[in-house]
Parts: structure tokens; sequence; C-alpha cells
């Protein structure tokens, strides 16, 4: 069965920084492109990052609200990827998801609460 965690949340000031991971078991992160979303309470969800397949470089995208803060990045060999998130905003605050490009969520998810 393909599984994707999330982890890594938390609850930090204005301008701080978290790293979010997504542990993939069941196939290999170098196998799809897989992306970050994240849905604010009473919204839906919003795609935040995207990193491609492979085994090399790997091309990234970003939603216009988070680049230059926000960066995805991918170690196969701990088959996670992750989410550094930088310069945090109050608007931030979400429950945070990875999957695969194309798929619904289907983990847990992991909060993030910018506040002060």
């Amino acid at each position: 069965e393909e599984r994707l965690v999330e982890s890594g949340g938390g609850t930090v000031q204005p301008g701080g920084s978290l790293t979010l991971s997504c542990a993939a078991s069941g196939f290999t992160t170098s196998t799809y492109a897989i992306k970050w979303v994240r849905q604010a309470p009473g919204k839906g969800l919003e795609r935040v990052a995207t990193i491609d397949s492979g085994t090399g470089p790997s091309l990234t995208q970003y939603a216009d609200g988070v680049k230059g803060r926000f960066f995805i990045s991918r170690d196969n060999a701990k088959n996670t990827v992750y989410l550094k998130l930088t310069a945090l905003k109050t608007e931030d605050t979400a429950m945070y998801y990875c999957a695969i490009n194309g798929e619904q969520p289907k983990g847990p998810g992991t909060q993030v609460t910018v506040s002060s």
C-alpha cells in the first residue's frame, strides 16, 4: 500500500521557520512527483509546492504566495520529501498535507500555526 505520512508541524511566531517531513512507504519517492498542499480553516485545498520525480536534480514549483519562503526537497535515501517553511506569516496557518501529484491527500496532515 502506498502511503505518505506528514510530520513536523507546530506553533511558531511570525517570521519563524519549520521543516515539514513527508515519509513515504510502499513506494520510492523517486517514482512520482510529490506535492505539498494546505488547507486553512474554512478554505479549500491550496497547492503550495511540487517536486518532480527522478533521482537527479529535481524541478520544483511554488505557489506565488510562498515563493522565496518555502523550499521543497527530496531525500530518496530516506524516502522522504521535505518542505522548509521560512519567514512564516499568520496567513500560512493551515493543515499541511503531502500527496502524490495528481492524487488527493490521504495522510493525517500536520498542523502549522503562526501566531504571536
